[in-house]
């Protein structure tokens, strides 16, 4: 495989990639924080769980769609903030203040009540996470046109994002701890706005220390007002479509779409059965197990998948690396029915190091990949419009998300999971062990299938960068020309 240089130009600074990442380290710190204030709902609010699985499904479904509006926007602005990062300090201060505000819920108030309370609240929650995050990724897209320095920009943000997850499983203790709250509600309502306060800060990072790409030719920038509404729509409705077409970005699509939702829909069934089959039910003996396999899943995610997946990529290239990274987290999925032992409750790291190639490889690769698709894209269409690519990609994947979500909700459900007991029944647990481990597996074998095919290596990646560099030097030179005649 022939390899690169990477250009001194091209090289994202330290203190850049950090910005970026913190940006990162708040859009992975909401969701992780989410997937464990979500079992207040089901545990301590007495919830049922389609329910909610609903207030899991219906906002992120709409986050979905306003996802490739954002991009558009995104894309178009002309402002002297830039393109990006206006949007990505308003969303971050949005989405912070909602979620403070929709976490302040009540036991004492009926099951329809929390309901229709939470679902408002995150719909608010979402439309702000949309407005930082779509920016953000676009951002990422343009800040370097070097192929392996794409991935390690991304592995960097990754790696933040990743410090998301190790503290995350630690507030599920603290919400449950009874000597610093009453109750689990409690809890929920007080540490909701250090969270919220927190991903606010690390939000608007980005946009007040990163730089976005100035060299654009800005008279293919629509313009964003109501009476060109008509025909932004049209172009809007263009650009999906060009978006859709492109094959390479389809596949990147469709193998998240699978691996992501896969690893979603049994996201928070690790802590079911280390509560429910480890533990019996007893939240106290269970302590900080949970946390303590979140934690050093995110921590094997960080400091051994990340480096790994990186310098795999570098050597065979990205497309293997992610092959490679499924294979590995297929096998500790299925080390999990081993690992999850009553007798012995530390054999659930064993799968660990294996498991974590899922996530871990997945974004670090597939950010990257999308990034190479977009000069791809210009190089067909003549645009840059890395805002519509990742809000198009974070559509799949919110949309599969919302879906997953829906899913994890009605799997508990059918598997015969009672949240009004403590004490499941044994054919229960052996039918949400079975389903932890199959769905993940399934959904990485159709997404190794479909990215099989994906063409655009190192080698392809160089001589499309080659071919824009001398199309802009020939624009450039034909204005230069076109402005001394006049």
């Amino acid at each position: 495989m022939k390899h690169f240089k990477t250009a001194q130009e091209d090289i994202v600074p330290f203190g850049q990639k950090i910005a970026f990442g913190s940006g990162h380290l708040a859009n992975q710190l909401f969701p992780a924080a989410l997937g464990v204030f979500m079992v207040v709902l089901i545990m301590s609010l007495h919830m049922n769980p389609i329910l909610a699985g609903l207030l899991g499904a219906i906002p992120r479904f709409m986050d979905a769609l306003l996802d490739p509006i954002m991009g558009f926007i995104s894309d178009n602005t002309k402002s002297k903030w830039g393109r990006r990062k206006p949007y990505i300090l308003l969303g971050a201060v949005i989405s912070g203040l909602a979620f403070m505000i929709m976490w302040q819920l009540h036991p004492e108030n009926t099951q329809l009540f929390n309901f229709f309370y939470f679902l408002v609240v995150s719909i608010f929650f979402y439309i702000g996470y949309t407005v930082f995050a779509a920016p953000l990724i676009g951002l990422g897209y343009e800040m370097t046109s070097d192929y392996n320095e794409r991935t390690r920009l991304m592995a960097v943000s990754q790696f933040m994002g990743q410090i998301a997850w190790m503290i995350a499983p630690w507030f599920w203790v603290i919400i449950y701890n009874k000597s610093i709250y009453d109750s689990a509600p409690e809890g929920a309502r007080n540490l909701s706005i250090w969270v919220g306060a927190l991903c606010m800060i690390l939000g608007i990072m980005p946009a007040l220390f990163n730089k976005e790409k100035v060299d654009l030719d800005k008279d293919k920038l629509v313009n964003l007002s109501m009476k060109d509404l008509a025909a932004n729509s049209k172009k809007f409705f263009k650009g999906i479509t060009l978006t859709l077409k492109n094959k390479p970005f389809v596949k990147l699509c469709a193998a998240t779409f699978l691996i992501f939702n896969g690893f979603q829909t049994i996201a928070q069934f690790a802590f079911f059965i280390i509560v429910y089959f480890l533990f019996k039910g007893n939240t106290d003996a269970a302590g900080t197990w949970p946390a303590w396999f979140g934690t050093i899943s995110s921590i094997a995610t960080a400091f051994l998948v990340i480096p790994i997946v990186t310098a795999i990529s570098v050597k065979v290239g990205k497309k293997k690396a992610f092959i490679i990274a499924t294979l590995l987290s297929m096998i500790g999925y299925a080390l999990k029915w081993w690992g999850f032992n009553p007798a012995h409750p530390w054999l659930m790291f064993m799968p660990i190091p294996f498991l974590s190639f899922g996530i871990g490889g997945l974004f670090t690769l597939m950010m990257s990949m999308t990034a190479d698709v977009c000069d791809l894209d210009e190089l067909n269409n003549g645009e840059r419009r890395e805002g519509m690519f990742g809000a198009v990609y974070w559509w799949m994947v919110k949309l599969g998300t919302a879906a997953a979500m829906f899913l994890s909700g009605v799997v508990l459900h059918y598997v015969g999971f009672n949240e009004a007991i403590k004490v499941q029944t044994l054919e229960t647990i052996t039918h949400l062990r079975i389903a932890d481990i199959v769905i993940p597996i399934f959904s990485g074998v159709i997404a190794i299938i479909v990215i099989w095919k994906y063409d655009i290596t190192e080698a392809k990646a160089h001589e499309i960068k080659e071919a824009l560099a001398l199309r802009r030097a020939n624009n450039q030179q034909n204005t230069e020309s076109k402005n001394a005649i006049n």
